[in-house]
C-alpha cells in the first residue's frame, strides 16, 4: 500500500495551539511521525536575564495561563534555595493549596478538551461548568481567575482568612461529587470507551525509557511524583495517594486525571483545615549570592523543571525552564505508530500539551552568510521589529 505525508499544523482546526506534525500513513494507519516544534516562541528566558527576581516572577507566571502557579513556585524555590530562605509554614501550606487548585482546573479543563475532541461536547460543557467553582475560589483567595500572583520570593503575597476557608469548603463538597459523575461516565458511556479504551497505549517500560512524566507517566503504571518523591512546600506534611493506572491507554490517562482531582479535593481540605498560624513571608535581599540551584514541582502536567544561576547582582545570569509537556512528546510520538488518523486530535490531547510551556527562544543566530552571533535582549528585540516588518524577510 501506498504511503502518504500528512501534515497537521502549525494551524489546524482540532489544535489550540501552533505545533506541527508530519505523518506518515498507510490508508488510514500511521506508520510513523515526525514532531516539529518553533511555532511559538517568545523569548521568556531571555527576558529573565535583563530583569530583576520579583519582575521574573510576573514574566514566568505568563509562561501558560493553566499551571502559571507551578512555575513561579519552582522559580522561586530555586531562588531561595540559593539565599538559603526557609520561607513560613503558613506560605507552605498557602502555596500547596493555590497548586492543587491549579491541578483541578487543569484536569477539568483537560477533560472537556478531551470530550470536545471525540465529538463528546455535553461532557465538555459539564466540565467547564464545573471547572468554574475552581476559578471562583481562586478569584476568592487571589483576586484572579487564571494568572494568581500568588508567590514571592520568601512566601506568598495573600492571606486565607477563616471566613475564606469554611467558603472554600463548602465549595468543595459539590466537587467531590462531581469527579464521580465524570469517573463513572468515562469508564462507561459507550462514546467514550470506543475512543479511549486500547488507543493509542504506552506499555510501562516504554514510558520510562521515553523519560514520560504526570498524568502521562502514571496512566502507564509508573507511580512517579515529585510531590512525594521530592516534597516542597507542606507536601511532606499532607497525607495523599499518588493514582496511577496500569492501562497505559487514553482511558487510563482519563482515569488517573480524574481520580487526582479527588485526591486534590482531600489535599486542600487538608491544608485548609491544619493551616498553621504564622506570617506569609521572609524578607529577601534584592541582590542574590552566586550560585545555582534546580527546582522542581509537579505541576498539573507532570514534573516542571527550573534551573536558577545567579551572579550577585539583581537579576538572574540564566533562567532555563523544562515543561513536562517536552518530556511527554516522545510518548505521543511513539504510541501514534499504528493508531488510525481520526485518533490524531484526541492523541495529542491526551498528554494535555502545552506549547506555550514548551517553545524557548534560542539565542544563537545562524544568518545566511553561515557566521552565527549571540544576540542580547534588545538585539533580539530589533530583529523581531525587522523580521515582522518586512513581510517575514531578515
Amino acid at each position: 500500500m501506498t504511503k502518504y505525508n500528512l501534515p497537521v499544523g502549525p494551524q489546524h482546526p482540532a489544535l489550540k495551539e501552533p505545533a506541527s506534525f508530519w505523518f506518515k500513513v498507510e490508508g488510514e494507519v500511521i506508520v510513523d511521525v515526525d514532531i516539529r516544534l518553533g511555532y511559538n516562541h517568545r523569548g521568556i528566558e531571555k527576558a529573565c536575564e535583563s530583569r530583576n527576581y520579583i519582575q521574573c516572577l510576573y514574566l514566568l507566571e505568563r509562561i501558560c495561563g493553566i499551571c502559571s502557579h507551578a512555575h513561579t513556585t519552582a522559580f522561586a524555590q530555586g531562588v531561595e534555595e540559593i539565599l538559603g530562605l526557609e520561607i513560613p509554614a503558613r506560605a507552605k501550606y498557602i502555596r500547596v493549596i493555590i497548586a492543587e487548585l491549579e491541578r483541578i482546573h487543569s484536569h477539568l479543563l483537560w477533560l472537556g478538551v478531551a470530550g470536545h475532541e471525540i465529538g463528546f461536547d455535553t461532557l465538555f460543557m459539564y466540565a467547564w461548568r464545573d471547572r468554574e467553582t475552581v476559578l471562583d475560589i481562586l478569584e476568592l483567595i487571589s483576586g484572579n481567575r487564571v494568572n494568581y500572583a500568588m508567590n514571592t520570593i520568601g512566601g506568598v503575597r495573600r492571606d486565607i482568612d477563616q471566613a475564606k476557608r469554611e467558603q472554600i469548603l463548602g465549595m468543595l463538597d459539590p466537587l467531590a461529587e462531581r469527579v464521580k459523575f465524570y469517573t463513572d461516565l468515562v469508564t462507561s458511556e459507550p462514546t467514550c470507551l470506543a475512543r479511549l479504551e486500547n488507543v493509542a497505549p504506552v506499555p510501562a517500560d516504554k514510558a520510562v525509557a521515553l523519560g514520560t512524566v504526570g498524568p502521562t507517566a502514571r496512566a502507564s503504571g509508573i507511580k512517579v511524583d515529585v510531590r512525594r518523591d521530592d516534597p516542597y512546600a507542606a507536601y511532606a506534611e499532607i497525607p495523599f495517594e499518588v493514582i496511577t493506572s496500569e492501562r497505559g491507554d487514553l482511558l487510563g490517562r482519563a482515569i488517573v486525571r480524574l481520580g487526582e482531582i479527588g485526591e486534590s479535593v482531600k489535599i486542600i481540605k487538608y491544608a485548609l483545615q491544619n493551616l498553621p498560624e504564622g506570617p506569609l513571608t521572609v524578607k529577601a535581599p534584592r541582590k542574590v549570592a552566586a550560585g545555582e540551584a534546580v527546582s522542581r514541582v509537579e505541576a498539573p502536567r507532570g514534573e516542571d523543571i527550573h534551573y536558577v544561576r545567579a551572579d550577585g547582582s539583581d537579576h538572574p545570569e540564566r533562567v532555563k525552564v523544562r515543561a513536562p509537556t517536552l518530556a511527554n512528546l516522545f510518548a505521543v510520538g511513539e504510541s501514534m505508530k499504528g493508531a488510525y488518523v481520526a485518533d490524531i486530535p484526541i492523541v495529542i490531547a491526551s498528554i494535555d500539551p502545552c506549547f506555550s510551556c514548551t517553545d524557548r527562544m534560542i539565542e544563537l543566530v545562524q544568518s545566511r552568510t553561515g557566521t552565527s552571533s549571540v544576540m542580547t535582549w534588545e538585539e533580539l528585540r530589533e530583529y523581531g521589529i525587522r523580521w515582522y516588518g518586512h513581510g517575514h524577510r531578515s
